[in-house]
């Protein structure tokens, strides 16, 4: 079955950054958009960025525009979302799925998700 493994989370302090990572296995990994999302301890969940199937357009959230860029490598089955100038409220758990467009995820397709804390 469909397998997404996150990984890359931690605690860092505001204006920090962290590069996350999104590993697939067992699909057709260059066929699908891969979106984030996240879950913020409390809230619901918040689509935060896509990428289309080779990497050339991206789309994000107006929360994290200009700060998160994303991309992917598909010989490698991976998708970097690199968060730069982090602040308190995006900690939350980070999560990667697939889908056939802009935010649109299959989310019982997401892994475990990483933890980000942003803390001083």
């Amino acid at each position: 079955q469909v397998q997404l493994v996150e990984s890359g989370g931690g605690l860092v302090q505001p204006g920090g950054s962290l590069r996350l990572s999104c590993a697939a296995s067992r699909f057709a990994f260059s066929r699908r958009y891969i979106s984030w999302v996240r879950q913020a301890p409390g809230k619901g969940l918040e689509w935060v960025c896509s990428i289309d199937r080779t990497g050339t357009n991206t789309v994000y959230a107006d929360s994290v525009k200009g700060r998160f860029t994303i991309s992917r490598d598909n010989a490698d089955n991976t998708v970097y979302p690199q968060m730069n100038s982090l602040k308190s409220e995006d900690t939350a758990l980070y999560y990667c799925a697939p889908g056939n467009y802009y935010s649109d995820y299959v989310l019982p397709f997401a892994g475990q998700g990483t933890q980000v804390t942003v803390s001083s």
